[in-house]
């Protein structure tokens, strides 16, 4: 079977996509206004390089996007990794994507399907069911009274509290969605700035003063769930555990930090700010998987007039003798000169690799270097021959998919303590023994990513060191062995789920940063944590998307408002740049 699943993994690299998504036949010229660094993910998902481009073309710029890949999307991709079985191989659910892309960049037109998900959480205990029923499980979902009767299980405060909960905390994702789509505040601007620079400064420290004066009177505790550990905010609600750790997952997912850890509580707001279709919070499925997102965007900015190219590895920044952009170099040896580079990259690769390191400020070169990219996550993409058949809710004798398939699955979650214990090996160099698992099944609503009857599964799994213990790096022991593991754990809940797998791929965290250019595997570009956010992401002073270099932008999650598939970074970073060039 190992043997037979590394042929099958080989077919990874296949170019499923590359000449759709590259859109264009014309040679890449010798010289653009604008280059792109990276066609793809700028974020945990993020990876708007795409529309980026878009952006400043609708600016009246000429730009081309450069990617390394064979294909388009960095972590938004489609890959059939086994033959018949499409996965989104990274990123898989869409809700942050910013709504004015969606209609700005016509993505619909350009053929993006979003499938909703209701219900939306599914979270069975492993437990001997009482009386001959079934083990007890949580299926959360847009029914208010449903899914106050399946919270009530467990208890009825809780159930009563829930209602409450969700208003509060979509109160304050309103007062903080507009900071997502402005520049952060210039501090440099605002403290040494000419008047004119001090006064538009300011009108970012209105936005501010706006969402503070949103929360009213309940600011502090407001403050208290950006500050707090996850654990402490969901001790305020609720006493159910089963509840606690669901929810709790959202604060810790891609994150190497626990519920117990000071901050997560961001984390989880940073998840529930999205929407679809006019819903507040919605997850879903892209049709045809993340891919097909990237290919709307790429079809959206070659309409306009953008050129972009796969196959396209960026080696290098090319400087003036005074020091602005004057294009990027190619690894084969080509140089394409530009006015402006918009890269997509990660600060860490941008700055520090690509980038000339005696023109950047010592200071600004310390301080990236300390800017934390650990992750926790470790994607594990199966393919299976029938759905998993969970023991607190069975399949019917069709084998046809059930409400609960097409939910996130929480497995290894009816408790904040297993959480806490699965980050707790994390951090002495071990993999989880009992991992956090969020378990997806696209095919349950969208059946042509796999042959009939069979399905494609995606793990998103956690907590796994970058480096093990003792300063061992992965192999394919440990790979498979913790795969493995993962697998143990879903078929405890599911029985058979082991017996009907028929490929898989596994990514570690080196594996997350090799082929997708996560830095550390980490997929926000970095952790999303205070110290890391708004003024000082990537690093204080510098967090207006604009760098010590003139002409050189990060447009990539690493830049606020940070990671996921939303687009903000993108847009932002794209307007910055333009009104800059609008000044040359």
């Amino acid at each position: 079977m190992a043997a037979e699943r590394g042929r099958l993994l080989g077919r990874a690299g296949a170019p499923l996509f590359s000449r759709g998504c590259a859109g264009t036949r014309v040679s890449l010229r010798p010289e653009y206004d604008a280059v792109v660094v990276g066609a793809g993910h700028n974020g945990l998902v993020a990876h708007l390089l795409l529309p980026q481009a878009a952006y400043l073309q609708k600016g009246g710029l000429k730009t081309a996007v450069l990617e390394r890949r064979h294909l388009v999307g960095g972590a938004a991709v489609t890959e059939e990794i086994i033959p018949g079985f499409r996965f989104s191989r990274a990123s898989y659910l869409l809700s942050l994507l910013r709504p004015q892309i969606y209609s700005e960049l016509e993505l619909k037109r350009h053929g993006l399907r979003v499938l909703l998900r209701d219900p939306y959480s599914f979270t069975p205990l492993l437990e001997e069911g009482q009386g001959g029923k079934a083990p007890r499980s949580l299926l959360l979902g847009n029914n208010m009274a449903e899914t106050q009767s399946q919270i009530a299980q467990f208890s009825v405060k809780d159930a009563q509290a829930f209602p409450k909960y969700e208003a509060f905390m979509n109160r304050l994702v309103s007062a903080i969605d507009p900071l997502l789509d402005t520049c952060p505040v210039d501090l440099a601007e605002f403290s040494q700035g000419s008047l004119l620079q001090r006064l538009r400064a300011l009108q970012g420290v209105q936005i501010l003063f706006r969402a503070g004066f949103a929360l009213g009177k309940q600011l502090p505790q407001y403050y208290q769930v950006l500050t707090a550990p996850i654990s402490k905010i969901l001790d305020l609600w609720f006493e159910s555990e089963p509840l606690k750790a669901t929810l709790a997952t959202d604060a810790v997912i891609g994150a190497m930090a626990g519920p117990h850890t000071p901050g997560s509580g961001y984390v989880l707001l940073h998840h529930v700010m999205g929407g679809l279709e006019g819903r507040q919070g919605a997850w879903g499925y892209v049709t045809g998987g993340m891919g097909e997102l990237s290919q709307a965007l790429a079809r959206s900015a070659t309409t306009l007039g953008a050129e972009i190219f796969t196959e396209k590895t960026v080696s290098q920044i090319l400087l003036s003798s005074d020091g602005k952009v004057r294009g990027v170099g190619l690894q084969d040896g080509t140089e394409v000169k530009s006015r402006l580079v918009l890269s997509n990259a990660s600060p860490q690769l941008t700055f520090l690799e690509l980038t000339p390191k005696e023109q950047l400020p010592l200071e600004f070169v310390q301080r990236l270097s300390q800017f934390d990219t650990r992750s926790p996550v470790t994607k594990i993409n199966v393919a299976v021959d029938r759905l998993p058949n969970f023991l607190a809710a069975p399949n019917t004798s069709d084998g046809c998919p059930l409400p609960h398939h097409q939910c996130s699955i929480h497995l290894n979650c009816e408790d904040v303590d297993i959480l806490h214990q699965a980050f707790e090996d994390a951090s002495h160099g071990k993999p989880s023994s009992r991992p956090m698992i969020e378990l997806c099944i696209p095919s349950a609503l969208d059946p042509t990513l796999a042959p009939p009857g069979c399905h494609v599964v995606s793990l998103f799994t956690q907590y796994t060191p970058y480096t093990l213990a003792g300063g061992r790096q992965w192999d394919n022991q440990e790979r498979d062995a913790y795969a493995d593991q993962v697998f143990d754990c879903v078929e405890a809940y599911a029985p058979g789920f082991k017996a009907s797998v028929i490929g898989r791929d596994v990514l570690t965290p080196p594996d997350l940063e090799r082929i997708f250019g996560l830095p550390g595997g980490n997929i926000f570009h970095g952790a999303m944590s205070l110290d890391q956010l708004y003024f000082a992401r990537p690093v204080p002073y510098y967090s207006s998307y604009r760098s010590p270099i003139r002409g050189l932008y990060l447009c990539g999650s690493g830049a606020h408002p940070g990671g996921g598939v939303m687009g903000a970074v993108g847009c932002n970073s794209a307007r910055t740049a333009l009104e800059d060039f609008k000044k040359l």
